[in-house]
């Protein structure tokens, strides 16, 4: 068996998924993805970039052909994945300096651009305007501000996106972050900010860019006293 550790949400999504062949949509050395029921579950080496939407391994490497589920279990190449330990993969709270409206007559936050032009516009498997809204809309949960009608108007367009943007587009708009935006939201206002922020940007190829450039926009219009 492969020994992991889960996030909640995920370990629920294999308990809740039926039987069977699951497809593979990415595969690599240190990483492999497969479709669960229309979302994105990752199998991670320590050496990838720890998504909130995959299990974490301690294998040096995987050489993944095949996939299926059997009794809320993850096979890979007839392998079980067995879930022990639960991962916190929550951002952390920020503290508003002022209390945001609330009731009708609250003005929700101004997302950073038009959301249906943003969702799938770049490349690769994150696309980076996706990377932007995941940043803008974890900032807002790590705030506790509520932001119900750019949440839809990103779920409506997932189906513009690839399959892991838009499962990560999710995980973003239930809170949950890579371990690198946490730390960064950890450190702000602090001397261990700057470095922070240099590991998060160096995620991916252009994602933790993009995650850093749309957490700093939600931030700039967000009273805030800091992180705890």
């Amino acid at each position: 068996m492969i020994p992991v550790g889960a996030p909640p949400r995920v370990r629920e999504r294999l308990r809740g998924a039926p039987d069977g062949p699951v497809p593979v949509v990415h595969r690599g050395r240190d990483a492999v993805y497969v479709d669960v029921a229309g979302r994105c579950v990752g199998v991670v080496t320590p050496r990838a970039t720890a998504v909130p939407c995959a299990l974490r391994t301690r294998l040096p490497r995987l050489d993944v052909t095949a996939a299926r589920l059997a009794g809320g279990v993850l096979h890979l190449d007839g392998v079980p994945v067995v879930v022990g330990r639960v991962l916190d993969v929550r951002v952390p709270r920020l503290h508003l300096a002022a209390p945001t409206p609330a009731g009708p007559g609250r003005r929700e936050p101004e997302p950073p651009g038009d959301v249906a032009d943003m969702v799938g516009r770049g490349d690769g498997l994150t696309p980076y305007e996706d990377d932007v809204l995941c940043g803008w809309l974890a900032v807002h949960r790590a705030a506790g501000v509520p932001t119900p009608a750019v949440d839809a108007a990103v779920h409506a367009c997932l189906d513009r996106t690839t399959l892991l943007s838009a499962t990560l587009l999710e995980c973003a708009a239930h809170g949950e972050v890579v371990p690198e935006f946490a730390g960064w939201l950890r450190a702000l206002g602090t001397p261990a900010e700057p470095p922070a922020a240099a590991r998060l940007a160096a995620v991916g190829h252009t994602s933790g860019a993009g995650m850093l450039h749309g957490a700093r926009l939600a931030l700039s219009a967000l009273p805030l006293k800091g992180a705890a």
